[in-house]
């Protein structure tokens, strides 16, 4: 018997089929599973005035949901005890040894105290070192040092290599004291240049060996070569007020056509519906793709659920809650674990408990371990608009409707 019900399976159809059919969104693919069960919809095409019909294979660029699965690498180090959780950082990145820390967060960054105790493992894992982006702190003189350091993705330039990242990373003071208070994406890529330093290699390198490589995620990386470049559509940001389609990023001779000189964890990965599907079946699996394992079922359990206490995670709520018009309702999960959004509380179709994240250029990608439910949903329409995002919201709506019950 199947796990979806037919008029479900139909409905989830009819419901992509209407954004698309809307001009809206110019193509999409959506994968399901249940238990052993896979449905993949393939709807439109490459480019929103046509271009290829988009397919299985089709790689997208995977922004923000980088991060859950980039986050692996550390946890594999942690499983073979060359990390734990409460080491200090200093001795991979002395960049960031004797932190001095704002005064007030939106203040001078000259007004400083310094760290009551070094940034450890934990706080990087759980995004609580002490710098992020804060869209609630937008303006404020650090944020725009973090702006001009060019130390965040999709700015005009692309980052610089890890070690000089994270020396301009270094000359910044925090903004909360370490572990106070949860922020946003530096902290994903934080960890992927903690990974490199601890192995010595890439963090690519690190990631092919111990989380692509195992679970045949051949698709994923930080790049897509020229051989594969046409599998990658354009990525667009619409104006938010014609809604005329703007080209972000292009597919030859776009960002993603070349090797990056920053391995970004935090939103640089691109990936396919069946690679990203292998890698969030792993962590239902409690870390064991087929016969093997990828990681321990701790680490799983780690990464999975909330690790954040109410105040680490008062800026989450704070968003979610107050700035829904601004995020069209993403971000409503409550907690946070490894890299990744963990479900607290009963706010949509979804129930508590699955995790996953959603990403800036049209990317929802969750599991759940209640129903043992996997969803990845793909499109090329960045959340300038609030399109994909609405896509992504009635996705999930209908796929929770259409398991048996």
């Amino acid at each position: 018997m199947s796990q979806f019900t037919a008029a479900g399976q139909r409905k989830i159809r009819d419901v992509l089929a209407r954004h698309v059919d809307s001009g809206k969104i110019p193509g999409v693919v959506a994968l399901y599973s249940k238990d052993d069960e896979t449905h993949v919809e393939t709807l439109g095409a490459m480019e929103h005035d046509g271009g290829a019909p988009m397919r299985r294979d089709t790689i997208f660029r995977m922004a923000s949901t980088s991060k859950p699965v980039s986050i692996a690498a550390a946890m594999v180090l942690l499983d073979a005890c060359r990390l734990r959780l409460d080491d200090p950082v200093d001795r991979w990145l002395p960049e960031l040894a004797d932190r001095q820390v704002l005064r007030a967060f939106d203040g001078p960054i000259d007004d400083t105290v310094p760290a009551h105790r070094p940034i450890t493992v934990r706080d990087v894992l759980t995004s609580t070192f002490g710098l992020g982006m804060d869209m609630t702190s937008i303006g404020t003189p650090i944020m725009n040092e973090v702006f001009a350091q060019g130390l965040t993705p999709n700015l005009p330039t692309p980052m610089p290599e890890q070690d000089e990242w994270l020396r301009r990373l270094g000359t910044l003071p925090l903004m909360h004291q370490p572990g106070e208070h949860w922020q946003y994406q530096l902290a994903s890529d934080l960890a992927g240049v903690l990974v490199s330093r601890v192995t010595g290699k890439s963090f690519e390198e690190a990631l092919r060996e111990h989380v692509f490589g195992p679970l045949g995620m051949e698709d994923t990386g930080f790049h897509v070569p020229d051989d594969k470049i046409d599998r990658l559509p354009v990525l667009y940001a619409p104006d938010p007020q014609s809604g005329e389609f703007h080209v972000w990023d292009e597919s030859k001779g776009g960002r993603w056509n070349i090797p990056p000189a920053f391995h970004g964890g935090g939103g640089g990965l691109v990936s396919t519906a069946d690679d990203y599907h292998a890698y969030f079946t792993m962590l239902l699996n409690g870390g064991k793709h087929g016969g093997e394992r990828v990681l321990s079922r701790q680490a799983v359990e780690l990464m999975t659920t909330n690790r954040l206490t109410p105040a680490q995670n008062a800026a989450r709520t704070e968003l979610a809650t107050n700035n829904v018009h601004l995020s069209f309702g993403q971000g409503q999960h409550g907690g946070w674990g490894f890299g990744m959004a963990v479900r607290t509380y009963r706010g949509d179709y979804a129930p508590v408990g699955q995790f996953g994240w959603d990403g800036g250029s049209g990317t929802s990608t969750y599991a759940d371990p209640v129903n043992n439910v996997v969803g990845i949903l793909l499109t090329q329409v960045g959340t300038s608009v609030p399109d994909s995002v609405h896509l992504m919201h009635d996705f999930w709506t209908t796929l929770y409707q259409a398991i048996e019950d």
